[in-house]
């Protein structure tokens, strides 16, 4: 009798914390976020880091959870990331600059294509200054496209599969703009 008591009151403990997410860096990221008609989970989380600099926490949310980036840059399968700005270093001017870089290692230089819908994409960074604090989520959806949100309002809708995998390579190709970023998000 006290044994299920006591595991009762632990379950009424933790069930509150289990159920808001996943916290890192004092960044608390849900476990679920909708895309279109689905509801994607966390799949993983990590900090990007420059030098010693820490930028930005990502989560990458999936269907079901994978290790497996190749499958999700591939498949025409909805896919979200969030990235939730800690830094007061990052501007719209150095965000633009390190996402044609990464736009660029991702493709592995081959843009034929993409350009005016990375110029598109890029052009949400300039609409109003990045301070902390700022969430991005970047949502693929099935026969939508990616879906550009900034602090929970729709800014831009960027169609395409192939922009779908560029943009996420730009976390999760192997030319990633950093590995243990890529492992994190993708739960390893």
């Amino acid at each position: 009798m006290l044994k299920r008591f006591l595991v009762i009151v632990v379950m009424g403990i933790l069930m509150p914390a289990l159920a808001m997410g996943y916290e890192i860096a004092g960044v608390n990221l849900p476990d679920s976020l909708p895309a279109g008609k689905e509801s994607l989970v966390l799949n993983g989380a990590g900090i990007r880091k420059k030098f010693f600099l820490k930028l930005y926490v990502a989560g990458l949310y999936v269907k079901e959870k994978t290790s497996n980036a190749e499958e999700i840059l591939k498949e025409d399968v909805p896919v979200a990331i969030k990235l939730h700005i800690i830094s007061r270093l990052i501007s719209s001017k150095n965000m633009e600059k390190a996402t044609r870089e990464g736009f660029e290692k991702a493709t592995q230089g081959n843009l034929a294509g993409l350009e005016e819908r990375i110029d598109e994409f890029i052009s949400l960074f300039k609409s109003e200054p990045i301070k902390k604090h700022d969430e991005f989520d970047f949502i693929y959806v099935p026969g939508e496209g990616v879906h550009s949100i900034k602090n929970g309002k729709e800014l831009k809708l960027i169609k395409g599969a192939d922009f779908k995998k560029a943009l996420f390579g730009i976390w999760l190709s192997d030319s990633c703009v950093q590995e243990d970023l890529r492992d994190a998000l993708l739960g390893k």
